[in-house]
């Protein structure tokens, strides 16, 4: 479908979405759907409050009965809003009016990656690692603050117009330590699915880091390593065949990068990094290891896909559609016995231990030589030949990968190369593990004279602090309180309290005196006053009905534009929130005055039978009263009708036919 098709077919949708235009909770205006996912809707909408752009995550009502997604729906709210990390959408807030359950989030003006993929195909090794890096940095937060992602894929990774790259729906997220084996199904999209939440419902960090291996594979080839004509097919796959190298769709690809995907997607989940802060670090080597050539390399665009498939979409997916079988134990040198890991701590596969061979090179034809032109030769092999070698190449090295490295073993490895440790800093790091190596001076990669000295930086790991007391304060104080002890005031949740007043904090997420990381965000609970029962004033004039909201502590606006409607003009014909909803204190209730019913001709009736003067008044939108009277009892004939045809009279008024 081209891209024309595809808007007429989202604008053609989204007229017929009921939520379009209708202002949820009295405070965010529904403008546009943008997507539509397994659990919901996301829409464009306008804070009314605060006059701001936003995206609006609202529940399927179908799902909105089932206390299990809803509690699912409402913890990814709290679980985003402890991650205040610049590639993590971020989530303002939270609540429900009816059947619709909604998260407030950050709106991002641009595109998915799955847009990119399908317009572009495969993309250069520099543009996927751009996009990988700042993916693994998002998830490498929630990782180390606890939660795993669960569902990452092209879809879930926004790029903006200003390039920023950001993680989206942390609607499947857990809690690395909460029990996440099922039964007899799995959440998640077939594609992207690690073997072990396959065979056995399990999820921890290390499926974010296969779902990744699988999104940088397509990044760089253009299309996924697993396909099949069912789920089935794919997730049998996943179970029992590696993902194959990228440079087996893409021949010439850089041994860094298929070394990257293999270590990734390892099938057995302890070979893998144990999550994607120590992935991060291995892309950033791989990254180092590469030339400008390498990174810049113009993929083959014959291998763009169309991705458009129900694969991709979030599912349940019954794990009767595999066999469980015992996952691959690797054999060579390379590979870890018994759940164990390397010396280095570096995870491998073995199928990508060593290089693949060169070929042979060409014999030259030999050419005789005399006894003087072989010491000739010697002599200029052992002496000028030496001297140019040790010129040219023998004073220099490059500075070896030590990220994510212990102080020690970046030590080591830089001894064995040929260098001193120069200066040693400590600083604090969110996403780097304490005490291994964020950072080195000179770079990693970086061509260097023997015996000169690199410095590092060394992580202290985050930096924590207490969180300050602010229950009871009101808003703007507490979020001051907060920043000034370093922290983020998050996602803002109001509800009903008798006994906090409005706009005062009744809690916080984490609870005060939690050791939290310096920067981190913190989620507020704000009063929104006293519950009030909204009366309903529809039918009333709007004089008597703005004195009854007001009396019920309840502020009154009027919309300038008035509606026809069942109700006399100058009544109140619609009142916004809906009647016998709840309100807070002082919030505002909003007005449509009725500019009286709408006026139609009346059917002449007189000398119908009473059938057909029924058919005739009923479609002409008139509700029908018969009069029969004692001379009427046995007829069929409408002798009389109380407003005569050709008269005009409200819609939906009841006109009565006198029998005879």
């Amino acid at each position: 479908m081209s891209v024309v098709a595809r808007t007429l077919a989202c604008v053609d949708t989204t007229l017929q979405d009921p939520l379009v235009g209708q202002v949820l909770d009295g405070r965010y205006r529904v403008e546009a759907r943008i997507a539509v996912g397994g659990m919901a809707t996301v829409y464009r909408a306008v804070d009314t409050r605060l006059d701001r752009v936003l995206a609006l995550k609202v529940m399927h009502p179908t799902l909105a009965t089932d206390a299990t997604f809803v509690e699912r729906f409402i913890r990814e709210a709290k679980s985003v809003a402890r991650l205040d990390h610049p590639n993590v959408v971020q989530v303002f807030d939270q609540g429900a009016e009816g059947a619709y359950v909604y998260l407030a989030m950050e709106y991002i003006a641009g595109c998915t990656l799955r847009d990119v993929l399908r317009e572009r195909g495969a993309l250069r090794p520099r543009a996927a690692l751009d996009i990988l890096e700042p993916v693994l940095a998002a998830l490498g937060a929630a990782h180390r603050a606890g939660f795993v992602h669960r569902d990452m894929k092209p879809e879930n990774v926004l790029i903006g117009d200003d390039g920023r790259v950001k993680v989206a729906d942390f609607g499947l997220v857990r809690a690395v330590d909460t029990v996440t084996s099922t039964t007899g199904s799995v959440l998640g999209t077939v594609s992207y699915l690690a073997p072990e939440q396959i065979e056995h419902g399990t999820a921890d960090p290390r499926v974010d880091v296969y779902a990744c291996g699988v999104v940088l594979y397509e990044m760089l080839t253009g299309g996924k390593p697993h396909d099949g004509d069912s789920p089935a097919q794919i997730l049998y796959k996943h179970l029992h065949e590696d993902v194959p190298p990228p440079s087996a769709a893409v021949p010439g690809m850089a041994y860094a990068l298929d070394a990257l995907v293999a270590s990734a997607t390892a099938r057995t989940p302890d070979v893998r990094p144990h999550d994607a802060v120590a992935l991060l670090a291995e892309a950033r080597e791989a990254r180092a290891a590469l030339t400008a050539e390498q990174l810049d390399a113009v993929p083959p665009q014959a291998l763009a896909a169309d991705h458009d498939n129900a694969e991709d979409r979030t599912s349940v997916i019954p794990r009767a559609l595999t066999t469980p079988r015992p996952l691959p134990v690797n054999e060579d040198e390379d590979a870890v016995p018994d759940g164990g890991a390397p010396a280095d701590g570096v995870h491998r596969t073995s199928r990508f231990a060593t290089p693949p061979p060169l070929p042979p090179r060409r014999r030259r034809p030999q050419v005789r030589r005399g006894p003087l032109a072989v010491v000739v030769a010697v002599l200029l092999v052992l002496g000028v030949g030496t001297g140019f070698w040790y010129i040219n190449s023998g004073q220099f090295t490059k500075v070896p990968p030590l990220l994510s490295k212990t102080e020690a073993q970046a030590e080591d490895r830089l001894s064995d190369a040929g260098l001193d440790v120069g200066s040693v800093k400590h600083a604090y790091s969110d996403t780097v593990e304490r005490g291994t190596v964020i950072s080195t001076d000179p770079g990693v990669g970086t061509r260097i004279r023997k015996n000169d000295s690199v410095s590092l930086t060394i992580s202290d790991g985050p930096d924590t602090v207490k969180l300050p007391d602010v229950e009871g304060y009101k808003l703007d104080r507490a979020r001051t309180l907060l920043k000034d002890e370093g922290l983020e005031p998050g996602m803002v949740t109001r509800e009903f309290s008798r006994d906090v007043p409005r706009g005062f904090v009744i809690s916080t997420d984490p609870e005060t005196g939690t050791e939290v990381r310096s920067g981190s965000a913190v989620a507020l609970v704000v009063s929104k006053g006293r519950p009030v029962d909204v009366p309903d004033v529809t039918g009333e004039d709007l004089e008597d009905a703005k004195a009854e909201l007001e009396d019920a502590g309840l502020k009154v606006k009027v919309a300038t534009e008035q509606v026809t409607s069942e109700y006399d003009k100058g009544q109140v014909a619609r009142q916004t929130p809906d009647p016998g909803s709840r309100a807070a204190e002082d919030d505002t209730v909003t007005l449509t005055v009725s500019k009286g019913p709408e006026m139609i001709e009346v059917p002449d009736v007189t000398g119908d039978s009473v059938d057909d003067a029924k058919r005739k008044l009923e479609d002409a939108g008139f509700g029908v009263k018969e009069d029969r009277g004692l001379l009427g009892l046995f007829g069929d004939t409408v002798k009389d009708q109380s407003v005569d045809g050709g008269d005009k009279a409200p819609k939906g008024s009841t006109i009565k036919i006198t029998i005879r």
